[in-house]
């Protein structure tokens, strides 16, 4: 990538990673080390060639480093970590529905749902939801005012969502009901209410975290 020339911490920081697909390689990095082949099938569209050079890069800028055969973040890389939660919280109301053609994979639900319950807030329940969108089930989980995401099934989750991607982080997020969700082909195991509880982080709202 051709350098912007500004000398301007802006200007700098995206001539280190404005490159198409780096920050998507970022996020499946930020799930841990991943083989090629592992980042090839967590992304899909990228041109083989183009993730070997967008690697390469990154490793010339301290992003990653490899170590038996694996690839992972550096410390420097780890710092995007709130990059990428900042720019998912932003583009948040672009998540309505998915378009026509619109690739998924199970993990990725672990960035809206980072954007949409960060930090801590002492007045979430405790509570797991199982979500299953694709071949690959997720678990959301709060405790102690925290809400994580991570792969596999829950053991007795208090909700399970089946179905569509967009109708359950719509639900998540409070955008739509149960009955819209439902009608999106979201299959609700449980009470959905109790999601209200989990007080998702809405960009207009004070703020509630501690």
């Amino acid at each position: 990538m051709k350098s912007y020339g500004h000398y301007c911490a802006l200007a700098r920081g995206l001539d280190a990673i404005g490159d198409r697909w780096l920050l998507l390689i970022v996020r499946e990095l930020l799930h841990g080390p991943r083989r090629y082949g592992e980042l090839l099938q967590g992304l899909p569209g990228v041109a083989t060639n183009l993730l070997s050079v967008r690697l390469r890069t990154m490793q010339a800028n301290g992003l990653v480093a490899k170590a038996d055969d694996h690839y992972r973040l550096t410390e420097r890389g780890e710092g995007l970590r709130d990059v990428v939660a900042a720019i998912g919280r932003w583009a948040d109301p672009m998540m309505d529905r998915m378009a026509p053609g619109d690739a998924f994979r199970g993990h990725w639900l672990a960035h809206p749902v980072a954007a949409l319950f960060p930090g801590v807030d002492a007045a979430r329940p405790e509570l797991t939801v199982e979500v299953r969108c694709d071949d690959e089930p997720m678990t959301l989980r709060s405790a102690a005012g925290r809400v994580t995401m991570e792969p596999g099934r829950a053991a007795a989750p208090d909700l399970v969502l089946t179905g569509p991607p967009d109708a359950a982080v719509g639900l998540l997020a409070g955008r739509i009901d149960p009955a819209e969700a439902a009608s999106r082909g979201l299959a609700v195991t449980g009470d959905a209410r109790l999601l209200r509880r989990l007080r998702p982080y809405a960009p207009d709202a004070p703020a509630q975290r501690g």
